[in-house]
């Protein structure tokens, strides 16, 4: 598992630094007409970056403390990603409000995989 964590943190890392660069470059026209948008999307990319990182500490800390916790909080991590980022991702890009709605989920996804990681330490 703490393998394919890594393999999973790196890939989410790279894609990151390119939304990022992306979002500064690419999408400053698009910025421009929907200035309200530019906030959505750094939360989005700053959320993919941090638990990417997330996912890597969840790799360490599973060989470190063997058990189920680290691996439930890299997979809370990634959901979470997949959840709360993509969906400030899509709501930037199709403007369709109510995917924010759909965004908390991905947070009490990245909660979750937070509290894993505690209590797993606090087992060891």
């Amino acid at each position: 598992m703490d393998r394919l964590f890594v393999i999973i943190g790196s890939a989410l890392m790279f894609l990151g630094v390119g939304a990022g660069a992306f979002g500064a470059h690419g999408l400053s026209s698009y910025f421009e007409r929907f200035p309200n948008l530019s906030g959505t999307y750094q939360t989005a990319v700053q959320y993919q970056m941090i638990h990417a990182l997330g996912i890597f500490i969840a790799a360490w800390i599973s060989q470190r403390w063997p058990g189920s916790l680290p691996g439930w909080a890299g997979t809370l991590f990634l959901g979470g990603i997949i959840i709360f980022s993509g969906s400030l991702y899509l709501l930037v890009f199709t403007r369709i409000k109510w995917l924010g709605a759909i965004t908390p989920i991905g947070g009490v996804a990245f909660l979750a995989g937070w509290i894993c990681l505690l209590v797993a330490a606090w087992r060891s």
